[in-house]
């Protein structure tokens, strides 16, 4: 079970990928990062996404009709995109208060948004916090 260096550094090796975080959606903080970040900062890029990420999971609108009770974050996944890439937000579901997700930011030129959602995924579930 990778750890979160070993996770980013995985994540890094798929096809585009330009950088990778893994956030606290609770504060904006990053608690690791690889890569580049939008905008050259990784500290602003993790506060950005987590804004995002906290509007997605805090609202009832995007629950999940198996999980009427919230134990869990509404959303699996967010994928935002512009002209030159794709940021995509992998929600971790934890034993303690999932409040954390794993943005990988990818070059559309040479990303592949469904191989990287997919490998996200996967690793969101093998990854080990501590």
């Amino acid at each position: 079970m990778p750890g979160i260096d070993e996770c980013l550094l995985e994540a890094m090796r798929l096809p585009g990928a330009r950088g990778a975080a893994l956030v606290d959606w609770t504060s904006g903080l990053a608690l690791g990062t690889v890569g580049e970040a939008p905008g050259e900062d990784h500290e602003t890029s993790a506060a950005e996404a987590a804004e995002l990420a906290r509007l997605a999971a805090e609202h009832g609108a995007f629950a999940a009709a198996d999980d009427p009770g919230g134990e869990r974050p509404p959303v699996e996944d967010l994928i935002v995109s512009n002209r030159d890439s794709y940021h995509l937000l992998r929600f971790v579901d934890t034993p303690f208060d999932s409040t954390v997700f794993l943005h990988l930011w990818l070059a559309r030129e040479d990303g592949n948004l469904a191989l990287a959602r997919i490998r996200l995924g996967e690793m969101a579930g093998r990854l080990v916090l501590e």
